[in-house]
């Protein structure tokens, strides 16, 4: 939702990814990371690539008369005192890492850019854009144990 924008859009990727977890649920390695890491990574990867596609340039032209109004999903007072806890965690998380590690891992999850258009962008080797993105990663993982062994 964050990478699209648009509820409709990331429903639809949403079911793509469920889709092709389905299909190759044996390519998962449990080394490399959580169920929940993978479905992630596979998630954001599936809605950068419906955002460079145009697809949203399209619906955007559509008139507003042929829209009508989107859906409320109000959570409840217990899903969003659990949500706000976790957004939270997820901020102080992002304090303990560096600005460089901070810059390159907001680029790549909230801006949906990837390593060579960050490396672009800020007028920095490939190399170093990589290296931050791993080391802030790291740690980041290590800060939010308490939130991923939860989500196990």
């Amino acid at each position: 939702m964050r990478v699209l924008g648009d509820a409709s859009a990331a429903e639809e990727v949403l079911l793509d990814v469920y889709t092709q977890v389905w299909r190759q649920a044996t390519s998962y390695d449990a080394q490399r990371g959580t169920p929940l890491a993978w479905l992630t990574t596979i998630a954001r990867s599936r809605a950068i690539d419906r955002l460079r596609a145009g697809w949203q340039d399209q619906q955007r032209k559509e008139p507003l008369e042929t829209l009508g109004e989107a859906p409320t999903s109000a959570a409840n007072p217990e899903e969003m005192t659990v949500a706000s806890e976790r957004q939270r965690l997820i901020r102080a998380a992002l304090e303990t890492l560096s600005p460089e590690q901070r810059e390159v891992i907001e680029l790549a999850y909230y801006s949906g850019l990837s390593h060579s258009e960050i490396a672009s962008k800020l007028n920095q080797p490939l190399g170093t854009v990589k290296t931050r993105t791993r080391l802030g990663m790291m740690k980041l993982r290590e800060a939010l144990m308490p939130i991923l062994g939860s989500a196990r």
